[in-house]
């Protein structure tokens, strides 16, 4: 179409100008070598739990790491890093927060007066803050960055989606039938613009017990490999409900905590 202006969001057409669609410009201080995009479809299964602790298992691995938190309106990242400084910058470029192990870090957290301060914008406004952190950021010399979603496939996912060089989703989920029907929502659209899942994380999948050793699925029968095995995904992994996980990100100590669940997930991506 003679009028497209590459951006299919302002008409939801699928038409062959999709392969236009130009992506949002890297600084010439910045190579990011792979996009990792952690994607939830919906709120509260431990999406930016998984994205922290891949971001520390690649770190562990010897690879530079950086998270954009794209999600705006409920950020967590930097909390769970223990981040409490802000972002410096200057008119025109912005520096990330750097965590213990190196992982470079943007979020709007870093950006707010008071991290309670709410984010009340609209889709074209978030969309725009999500392109400022690719493209107006100093990333540096970076293997892989991951890219923590906001739950659901609206605006923000499809900007990312769009502007950013997603070289692949990994989507997060936990047991519940109700999860497992959202979660193919995403799998959906991942499949309708073109990006691979690289795999699947099963969140709260099961609870070990301290005292006796066994597991207890308390949510229900896995459904991770039956959506796995329908969308041809290779790659999954199961994650156990582990206080330490939620103790580490509210003390900011996600570096610390260590699991063999994700090692060999992690490493496949």
């Amino acid at each position: 179409m003679a009028d497209c202006n590459h951006d299919c969001s302002s008409c939801g057409k699928d038409c062959g100008e999709r392969t236009g669609i130009r992506k949002a410009p890297m600084n010439a201080m910045s190579d990011v070598k792979k996009v990792i995009a952690v994607i939830s479809g919906k709120g509260g299964v431990g999406k930016s739990s998984v994205t922290s602790m891949l971001a520390v298992s690649a770190a562990r691995e010897g690879k530079k790491v950086a998270i954009l938190d794209a999600d705006i309106t409920g950020p967590s990242i930097p909390k769970a890093f223990g981040i409490k400084e802000k972002a410096v910058g200057n008119e025109s470029m912005l520096i990330p927060a750097v965590t213990d192990l190196g992982i470079k870090i943007m979020s709007i957290n870093l950006l707010l007066e008071n991290d309670t301060d709410p984010v009340v914008w609209r889709g074209p406004i978030l969309g725009g803050v999500i392109t400022q952190f690719w493209s107006d950021v100093v990333w540096g010399d970076i293997d892989v960055m991951f890219v923590d979603m906001p739950p659901g496939t609206g605006d923000v996912a499809l900007t990312v989606y769009q502007q950013l060089p997603v070289d692949g989703i990994v989507i997060v989920s936990s047991p519940q039938d109700l999860v497992g029907m959202i979660v193919e929502k995403a799998v959906k659209m991942a499949n309708m613009l073109n990006i691979p899942v690289l795999g699947m994380v099963e969140n709260m999948s099961f609870f070990r017990c301290p005292d006796c050793g066994g597991t207890h699925e308390i949510f229900g029968p896995s459904k991770v490999a039956d959506i796995a095995e329908k969308y041809s995904v290779a790659n999954t992994a199961r994650l156990p409900m582990d206080p330490a996980i939620a103790r580490a990100c509210d003390e900011g100590t996600i570096e610390d905590y260590s699991t063999d669940d994700l090692g060999e997930f992690a490493w496949k991506l």
